[in-house]
């Protein structure tokens, strides 16, 4: 009940920042830019190209996210389909598609370490991806090549997984959308994606285990 309330009260405070902000307040914009700043990066963190990482900028897609989102706005506001963090999220990705195609063409991933997740209306994270995301920070040098054993090993792991597991799993763990958003995103019901979470996670866990030297508290 007090959780409800709270959603309730944040749902119609981001209303009226989006309000204010379409009548040209600037403080308002940027508000709702900082309560959404720290879950986009992650999003594009995860799902850009490790290919053309070393050529873009995470800070560049956002602030064009933000340039797009801010010309949307009235738009957006005259039928909000989305809530506003996942229509962020769709800019966002939009933006992603774009550069892809630029700088990759028609360029498939290789097979075996480099399987994509989900297909869905997103860039894909790739294994390799999710396995970065897994290890954690970068280890000392002496310890690189384990390092390196291990995400290989990881990465072949989680492309056993079934891609719609694999999804659930960056979205939920790696992009911490809540369970409502997951359902929004992938278009099946909260129980769904609830069941589908919880299913990926003990199949991460059976994961790790079997790996030798991966340690879970990493």
């Amino acid at each position: 009940m007090i959780m409800g309330a709270m959603t309730e009260r944040h749902a119609s405070e981001t209303t009226r920042l989006l309000e204010e902000a379409a009548a040209g307040g600037e403080e308002a914009w940027r508000s709702l830019v900082g309560q959404n700043h720290e879950r986009l990066r992650r999003m594009i963190a995860l799902r850009l190209d490790p290919r053309i990482q070393v050529r873009v900028d995470p800070s560049d897609v956002l602030q064009e996210t933000y340039l797009e989102a801010s010309r949307q706005l009235s738009d957006y506001l005259r039928n909000p389909v989305l809530p506003f963090f996942l229509w962020l999220r769709q800019l966002a990705g939009n933006r992603l598609s774009k550069l892809h195609r630029r700088h990759l063409g028609t360029q498939k991933r290789s097979t075996g370490r480099e399987v994509s997740l989900y297909r869905g209306a997103l860039p894909e994270a790739s294994s390799a991806a999710l396995a970065a995301h897994l290890l954690g920070r970068e280890c000392r040098p002496s310890e690189h090549a384990i390092r390196a054993e291990l995400k290989i090993r990881l990465q072949e792991a989680l492309n056993r997984m079934d891609p719609l597991d694999r999804e659930v799993l960056s979205l939920r763990h790696f992009e911490q959308l809540t369970t409502p958003e997951v359902a929004r995103v992938l278009e099946i019901s909260e129980a769904a994606a609830a069941k589908r979470y919880l299913r990926a996670l003990l199949k991460l866990k059976e994961i790790v285990s079997a790996i030798p030297g991966f340690s879970e508290g990493r």
